[in-house]
């Protein structure tokens, strides 16, 4: 199958067993300062499995473009992917295990046709200190799931992870596996959640591309080991429990389903082929680079730098496309290193400059269909990358004259680390060129300096950032109760195009983007504080409905228009001032806002982009 072909058919066989299909949030996630990107499908949906009903139901399915910046490193092997897309269904109290894995193995051996054969699964063992069983019930499940297909399916109890590697598969179909493998919360592992905290065990399906086991990773093969013979490629997560103020563990009075998938993934094992790399998406872009170079992807020495500008490009396109413009703090900054480690591993691969214009259409043709926002964006998504091939073009040169002076002894860890934070120097060019002329580079000192960089920005992001709407504090829920009169407030003052572009927003304060083509004046920002402070002052009601999108539209509600929303809605009125497309939380009335007689006030407002504003506003 195709990748859309997965994901058309994902859907398809959801929405016939009563699930709402709810459309992908950005990957830029709104109101959420507690990260960067969205990482999985699940991330914009954890109000729901906290206990707020959502307006499409109990049951829902969704295929969730995701980035995970922690995986940049990994690019290179056959199954790793920074930039994928995420298939999702979730029951809210709904459904549970009997239904969610039957429908899974459906899914993978009757609509792809995986052979049931070459799937193997995993399961969590329990915690007899914590007083969390064993999951029979996912193993008795299974084994009719495999019995109904002539397999015997034989369970064991592997553990640890390294475990695995000495005991290996013991002609075995279903695993136990500890914690750290087999259970999920936003925490981590049972030990590490805090009180209050949801979580449970998951079941992972793992196919075997019956590749030969490579030992450097362990003595012997089990599902998760790391030699490329199994691959990931879905996940059943039943969050059935919530952890005690002292310690234990106690039954959720509701149980959820959170399952997610691979969709690159299940389309190469619908191909039996153990290389993510070659489905018809991923492999276009390759295809363009053998082009360009005149070389091979079947050459090993070049392989990974093939991979790595699949990879990146397709990040750099989703993530322009979601107003992510190169910079050198938090979300840009990850793009940025997205083009210019594309444009090393070109060079490395010997293309043609023109190539990453050949790709970047490529990327966007393949996904159009499924994400029409690339398109829209064509024109800005070129020139961006670009723009920024041009700019690193000129620090590699720079670059290339700090490390002549350097390269006079062997390079320190401080002096690698000064190229690559100063001049944009990727640490593998200093290691080769270093080599080339018989030095050596401290890459653990290196490691250290990027650590300390690293610890040192992410306490500064907890600072900016403390607690963030995640945490749904008082002032958090009171700034994003403010962003609906400053959003509305806007279009009085200048007019209907100052549409909302996205939203940041803390403990200490708002930040608010919005569309205008230029700085506005300080008598127009002198009037919108006005308006915001009288809403404020006249103590309007705050509520919500959930009504289907035809309705909101009449009635005028307004919203991120350039994402899609689902067949029904929640809108949030503040009085009969304001009416918006949102998910909550807000304070119940715009006079709490006031309290203390605190004023709301516009700090700053600045350009972001080409055509699009910042605010950002305290209440004070």
């Amino acid at each position: 199958m195709t990748l859309s072909e997965v994901r058309t058919k994902y859907l398809e066989f959801f929405k016939k067993r009563g699930h709402a299909i709810i459309p992908p949030v950005p990957l830029v996630p709104d109101n959420d300062p507690t990260t960067l990107f969205v990482g999985s499908g699940m991330q914009p949906l954890l109000p729901y499995f906290l206990g707020q009903p959502h307006p499409q139901g109990t049951r829902v399915v969704n295929v969730q473009p995701a980035f995970r910046a922690e995986d940049i490193e990994e690019i290179g092997d056959n199954r790793h992917t920074s930039t994928f897309e995420m298939l999702g269904n979730w029951s809210f109290g709904d459904y549970f295990k009997k239904e969610q894995l039957p429908w899974f193995f459906e899914f993978l051996t009757e609509v792809v046709g995986l052979d049931p054969k070459k799937m193997y699964v995993t399961v969590f063992m329990g915690d007899e200190a914590l007083g969390i069983p064993k999951d029979e019930e996912s193993i008795a499940l299974w084994k009719e799931l495999f019995a109904a297909k002539g397999i015997d399916a034989k369970d064991v109890v592997i553990g640890s992870e390294a475990n695995g590697y000495e005991v290996g598969m013991q002609g075995a179909r279903i695993f136990a596996y500890d914690a750290k493998k087999n259970w999920w919360s936003r925490s981590g592992a049972p030990s590490k959640m805090p009180s209050g905290e949801p979580g449970g065990p998951d079941s992972e399906v793992f196919y075997d591309f019956g590749t030969p086991h490579d030992p450097k990773w362990g003595k012997e093969c089990h599902p998760n080991c790391d030699c490329g013979r199994f691959m990931e490629i879905g996940n059943s997560v039943f969050m059935q429990y919530i952890k005690n103020a002292e310690g234990s563990f106690s039954k959720l009075p509701k149980a959820n389903v959170d399952f997610g998938g691979g969709l690159e993934r299940i389309a190469a094992a619908s191909v039996d082929e153990g290389d993510v790399f070659l489905i018809d998406t991923l492999f276009g872009s390759i295809k363009e680079l053998e082009s360009a170079s005149g070389t091979s992807y079947s050459d090993t020495a070049l392989q990974a730098s093939f991979r790595i500008v699949a990879d990146h490009l397709k990040g750099a396109v989703f993530m322009i496309a979601d107003g992510v413009v190169p910079s050198n703090t938090e979300q840009g900054y990850i793009l940025r290193r997205l083009i210019r480690r594309s444009i090393r591993h070109m060079d490395k691969i010997g293309a043609k400059s023109e190539a990453v214009g050949k790709i970047i259409e490529q990327i966007i043709e393949v996904y159009e269909d499924a994400y029409p926002k690339l398109s829209k964006s064509h024109d800005k998504i070129v020139a961006t990358i670009l723009e920024e091939e041009s700019r690193f073009r000129k620090t590699l040169a720079s670059g290339l004259k700090e490390f002549a002076k350097l390269a006079t002894e062997n390079i320190s860890g401080v002096d690698a680390f000064v190229l690559f934070s100063t001049y944009g120097f990727p640490v593998e060019l200093t290691l080769e060129l270093a080599k080339e002329k018989g030095l050596s580079v401290d890459i653990q000192g290196y490691r250290g300096e990027m650590q300390k960089h690293q610890t040192t920005s992410r306490a500064g992001s907890e600072q900016k950032f403390k607690g963030g709407l995640a945490d749904h504090s008082e002032m958090s829920v009171k700034y994003h109760t403010a962003t609906h009169l400053l959003h509305k407030a806007l279009r009085d003052v200048l007019g209907p195009e100052a549409l909302q572009k996205g939203s940041n927003i803390t403990p200490e304060r708002l930040r608010f983007d919005f569309a205008f083509p230029r700085k506005m004046t300080d008598e127009e920002k002198k009037k919108v504080e006005e308006i915001v402070n009288a809403r404020i002052a006249e103590a309007l009601p705050v509520s919500y409905e959930d009504i289907p999108m035809e309705e909101a539209q009449k009635r005028g509600a307004i919203g991120l228009f350039e994402e899609k929303y689902g067949d029904k809605v929640r809108v949030y009125k503040v009085g009969d001032y304001s009416l918006e497309f949102c998910g909550g939380p807000h304070v119940t009335n715009t006079s709490v806002l006031g309290e203390g007689d605190k004023k709301f006030k516009i700090q700053k407002e600045e350009a972001i982009s080409a055509g699009v504003r910042r605010i950002k506003a305290v209440i004070a």
